[in-house]
C-alpha cells in the first residue's frame, strides 16, 4: 500500500503542467541549464546525467565536476547544417558540429558551443526534494546552483527548436509569384529621390574636386580634440560660417615627416578646386614647399586663411588662401601649432568695405564682441597676452571682448640687448603690435569718420622719477581701462565706450644682474558709469484743498429759521453755481 501511494505520489509530479512546476528559462540564477551548460564543468553548479530514455532509476544523483561527461549519452547529435564550419579541412575552434575536429564529444575539448552548432534544448526544473522516483522518458538531470539548492530538470522534446525550413523551388514559373508575395521595391523610385540642392544652404559642407585623382571630396578646416588639442582633419567647413580652429601636431621624427607630411606643405591646401561651378583656390603669394635644410625644417605650414566670396544663391565665386609659414627644429617629439581660418564675404565687395572687417554691434557694442582699435588708418581689435604650454609667451594673443573682465600672464623670455630696446619690447609685449591709439565708441566705428574713435590715455611712470642710475625701469603689468555707459531710449539701449586708458607698472633691474625672462600681466576692466534717469512720472493729478471755514456760510445758512433760510438761498445757489465753473474751468 505503501509503495502505491509513492508511485501515484510520483506519477502526479510528472503530470503536472509545465507552467504549475517551472517555467522553461535559460537563466542560470533560475537553475535552467542552457546547451552550453551541458559538459562536465558548469559555473554556478554541477549538471550530470541520471536517466537515459528508457531506463528507471531510483532516484536522480549527483555527480562532481570531475566526473566525465563523455560517460553519458551524447544528447546532441551532430546538425546535418554546421553554421560555424567556415575552414574545410581544419577543425573550427569551439564549432562542436565540425566533422573536421573528430571528436565524439566536443564538450571535453572546448570551453563552449559556438551558437547553431547543437541542437537547442528546453528544460523544465523544479525543487529536487520534491522528487523521489524519475520515470519520465526524457532525460534528467541534477543542477546544483550557486546557493548549493539542487534542482532536478527534465530534457523536453520540443521539435520546434530545431525545426529547419528547406529551401523553396524557384524556377520560371513560380518566380513571378513569389517575388510578388514576399517581395518588395528594393529601390526607391526616380520620382521619389531627393536631388540634391542647386546651391548651398547655410551650413552645408563645402563640396572639393582633386582633379589629380578624379575625386570628390570636402573642404577641410582641422580642430583640435582632446586635452592635447590633436588635429582632427575630417572636420569639414559650413558654408557662410565664418570661424578660426587652432590644434597641434606632434612628429616623432620630424626629419622625415619634414617633405612627405602634407600637412606641412602649402600645395596641399590649394590643389583642388571648390564645387558647384569648380572655383579654383588661389593662393595670394606664392608659398615655397618644405625643405630639410641640415637640422632646421624650413617653410611649414603654420597658418591657413580661406577668403571665399559668395554671391546668393549663384553659390561660391571666388577663392583664395594666404599662409603663415615657419621653421621648425628637428628634435625628438618635435610640435607643431596650426590655424586654420575661413573668413566668407559677399562677392564684389569693395576693398575699403573688406578691410573694415565685420562689426562688434550696430550701432552698439554688444557683450563679447571684440573690442575694436584704431592704429592709424587700420582698425583691428584690442588683444592680451596668451601663454603656452610651458608658460611662455605665444605670438598668438586673446582678444579683449566688449564687456568681459579678463587677466592673463606670461613669461618673456629676453634677448642681451641694451635697457631702451628692452624696454620697447616689454611695451610692445603688453600692448600688442601695432599699438592702440583709438578706441571704437560704437561697435560700427567707421575708420575714415576720426569722429566716432576717441583717443587711448596712458599713464607712464619716467625714469628720472624713480631716482635709479644704475638701473633699468621695465613695464611688468598692464592694466587697460574702459568705461562705458549705455545711452538711447531705455526699451532699446545701446552701449557705447567712453573712453579707455592703459596704467602701466613699472619695475627697476639693474644693468648688471640682467634676467633671463620677465613675467608679464595685463588686466582688463570694464567700468560701467550708465547714468540711469529718473522713473518716467504719471499725468499729474489735482489736490485740491479747500478751506477750513469753507462750509460757514452754509452752516449758518442752515442754523438759521425757516424763513430766513428762505432768503439766503439766492446768494447760496449763486455761490454754488461759481463754484463749479471754476472747478470746470480748472480741468
Amino acid at each position: 500500500m505503501f509503495s502505491l501511494k509513492l508511485s501515484l505520489l510520483q506519477v502526479f509530479f510528472l503530470m503536472v503542467p509545465e507552467r504549475v512546476l517551472s517555467q522553461p528559462s535559460p537563466s542560470p540564477s533560475r537553475a535552467m541549464p542552457t546547451h552550453s551548460e551541458l559538459g562536465p564543468r558548469t559555473q554556478g553548479g554541477t549538471l550530470q546525467s541520471s536517466e537515459v530514455p528508457g531506463i528507471s532509476t531510483a532516484g536522480p544523483t549527483v555527480v562532481t565536476s570531475s566526473t566525465p561527461g563523455n560517460k553519458t549519452v551524447d544528447l546532441f547529435p551532430v546538425l546535418p547544417i554546421c553554421v560555424c564550419d567556415l575552414t574545410p579541412g581544419a577543425c573550427d575552434i569551439n564549432c562542436c558540429c565540425d566533422s573536421d575536429c573528430y571528436l565524439l564529444h566536443p564538450r571535453t575539448v572546448f570551453s563552449f558551443c559556438l551558437p547553431g552548432s547543437v541542437r537547442s534544448a528546453s528544460w523544465v526544473c523544479v525543487d529536487n526534494s520534491l522528487i523521489f522516483r524519475s520515470n519520465s522518458p526524457f532525460p534528467s538531470r541534477v543542477f546544483i546552483d550557486s546557493n548549493g539548492i539542487k534542482q532536478f530538470c527534465v530534457h523536453v522534446n520540443n521539435s520546434r527548436l530545431n525545426y529547419l525550413q528547406k529551401l523553396q523551388k524557384v524556377n520560371a514559373t513560380n518566380f513571378q509569384a513569389l517575388a510578388t508575395e514576399f517581395g518588395g521595391e528594393s529601390f526607391t523610385s526616380t520620382s521619389q529621390t531627393q536631388s540634391p540642392p542647386s546651391f548651398y544652404r547655410a551650413g552645408d559642407p563645402i563640396l572639393t574636386y582633386f582633379p589629380k585623382w578624379s575625386v570628390i571630396s570636402l573642404l577641410r578646416q582641422p580642430a583640435g580634440v582632446g586635452a592635447g588639442g590633436l588635429c582632427a582633419k575630417s572636420n569639414p567647413a559650413g558654408f557662410l560660417e565664418s570661424k578660426s580652429t587652432t590644434c597641434a601636431r606632434f612628429f616623432k621624427n620630424l626629419a622625415d615627416s619634414c617633405t612627405s607630411d602634407p600637412a606641412l606643405n602649402a600645395a596641399s591646401y590649394y590643389n583642388f578646386t571648390v564645387l558647384k561651378l569648380q572655383v579654383p583656390v588661389t593662393p595670394v603669394s606664392q608659398a615655397g614647399s618644405p625643405v630639410l635644410a641640415g637640422n632646421t625644417c624650413q617653410n611649414v605650414v603654420a597658418q591657413v586663411i580661406y577668403e571665399i566670396e559668395t554671391n546668393g544663391t549663384f553659390g561660391i565665386q571666388k577663392v583664395s588662401v594666404s599662409f603663415g609659414q615657419t621653421n621648425l627644429t628637428v628634435e625628438p617629439r618635435t610640435s607643431l601649432q596650426q590655424d586654420f581660418i575661413i573668413h566668407f564675404r559677399a562677392f564684389q565687395q569693395s576693398t575699403a568695405a573688406s578691410l573694415t572687417g565685420s562689426r562688434s554691434g550696430n550701432p552698439g557694442y554688444i557683450v563679447g564682441k571684440p573690442l575694436l582699435v584704431l592704429t592709424g588708418d587700420m582698425r583691428h581689435s584690442m588683444t592680451l597676452l596668451q601663454s603656452q604650454g610651458d608658460g611662455t609667451c605665444s605670438i598668438k594673443r586673446h582678444e579683449v571682448q566688449f564687456g568681459v573682465n579678463a587677466i592673463s600672464g606670461c613669461k618673456l623670455r629676453l634677448k642681451r640687448v641694451d635697457c631702451s630696446h628692452l624696454q620697447q619690447e616689454l611695451y610692445q609685449a603688453l600692448h600688442g603690435s601695432p599699438r592702440p591709439e583709438h578706441i571704437a565708441i560704437f561697435g560700427n566705428a567707421d575708420p575714415a569718420q576720426k569722429g566716432e574713435w576717441t583717443r587711448i590715455l596712458s599713464r607712464n611712470y619716467s625714469v628720472s622719477a624713480m631716482h635709479c642710475t644704475s638701473c633699468c625701469v621695465i613695464p611688468v603689468s598692464l592694466e587697460i581701462q574702459i568705461l562705458w555707459a549705455y545711452i538711447g531710449l531705455q526699451s532699446n539701449p545701446q552701449a557705447h565706450v567712453s573712453g579707455a586708458r592703459f596704467l602701466y607698472q613699472l619695475q627697476s633691474i639693474q644693468d648688471s644682474q640682467p634676467k633671463t625672462e620677465v613675467p608679464l600681466k595685463t588686466v582688463v576692466t570694464f567700468v560701467d558709469i550708465t547714468q540711469k534717469p529718473e522713473p518716467p512720472r504719471g499725468q499729474p493729478r489735482m489736490d485740491w484743498k479747500y478751506p477750513f471755514d469753507f462750509f460757514f456760510p452754509f452752516k449758518m445758512a442752515f442754523s438759521r429759521g425757516e424763513g430766513s433760510q428762505k432768503g439766503s438761498i439766492f446768494p447760496i445757489i449763486i455761490l454754488c453755481l461759481l463754484l463749479l465753473g471754476v472747478l470746470n474751468h480748472r480741468d
